[in-house]
């Protein structure tokens, strides 16, 4: 039940930057052999440019990101002439693509603040939430849950197990109307003089036309809450998604109007040029980025950070 507050081992003595960098290897391993052999031969050929693009595509940058980061690499190679490094070049070259993600969540003065969360079913929604809470907790703020999936009995439980260790008021109850626990829980937290609202919701495909007309309705009745209300809507996404990744951005992005993305599961196994395909697609913001199941894995994202752990 408490898992996700566990670190796995070893993570304690390790620093953010190389747990990013584990989390990045495959994509950095996909990357290394193409960028080593146009180090070798020290020009960048076309050749060299196409193994350069099977690459990335590889990596999930998918077509358009990997298209105006070649477009990039020319030109930058162009003005640096044939002794600039081409790892550095294209490091460059794809945080200035990822930099218009790099928005990180700022808590404004509405109170209670109320951040909204969706996802698909096993994206790591629940968890976000938990570790999301702990972060603003470090910002000094109060936070209270509504546990807006109602019907999953795990995902009440775990937002309760959550709430009882870190002193967090948990809004919750079984069955029923999820939009009517977000109204509660607005209403309590504003009783209760808290700071923030993080309105969880059950996880849902955006091809359920009936669960994603529910999910528009939870934001109706937040809104009905409080003025202004959401605040941030935030998508969890997981990494693992690759490519299918920007079509639940869209298709959540038009049933309740996105503020953010959180990115999970950069775990080693999923492949982070994601990111790339999403700055070239739709720009929605990437607030946080997740790299394991510890409480402390997760970050805002930074967009020149990101760059060095995939590119190396």
């Amino acid at each position: 039940m408490l898992d996700f507050f566990k670190q796995t081992p070893g993570d304690e003595r390790r620093s953010w930057t190389e747990r990013l960098k584990s989390g990045l290897g495959l994509s950095r391993e996909r990357l290394m052999r193409p960028l080593d052999a146009i180090i070798g031969r020290q020009a960048l050929s076309e050749e060299s440019l196409a193994e350069l693009e099977s690459a990335l595509i590889g990596a999930d940058v998918g077509v358009p990101a990997t298209r105006r980061l070649l477009d990039d690499l020319r030109a930058r190679w162009k003005r640096s002439g044939p002794d600039a490094e081409p790892r550095a070049l294209l490091r460059q070259s794809l945080a200035e693509l990822l930099r218009p993600l790099e928005q990180p969540l700022v808590v404004g003065a509405a109170r209670p603040f109320v951040i909204m969360l969706a996802g698909v079913n096993g994206a790591g929604k629940t968890t976000s939430i938990g570790k999301l809470a702990k972060h603003l907790q470090a910002q000094g703020l109060s936070v209270l849950l509504a546990a807006g999936d109602t019907f999953r009995a795990a995902a009440r439980e775990q937002l309760e197990a959550w709430g009882a260790r870190n002193k967090v008021h948990v809004i919750a109850q079984q069955g029923g109307d999820p939009a009517a626990v977000m109204f509660d829980a607005i209403a309590a937290a504003r009783a209760r003089g808290v700071d923030v609202v993080l309105a969880d919701t059950a996880g849902r495909l955006p091809t359920q036309p009936h669960l994603m007309e529910e999910l528009k309705k939870i934001r109706r009745v937040i809104a009905k809450a409080q003025e202004g209300a959401p605040h941030e809507t935030l998508l969890v996404l997981d990494a693992n998604t690759g490519q299918n990744a920007l079509s639940q951005v869209a298709a959540f992005d038009a049933a309740i109007g996105l503020t953010g993305i959180i990115l999970t599961k950069l775990d080693g196994s999923a492949k982070g040029g994601v990111v790339a395909a999403m700055a070239a697609d739709r720009g929605v913001p990437l607030r946080f980025i997740g790299v394991g199941e510890g409480i402390d894995d997760l970050k805002p994202f930074a967009a020149q950070e990101f760059a060095e752990a995939l590119v190396g």
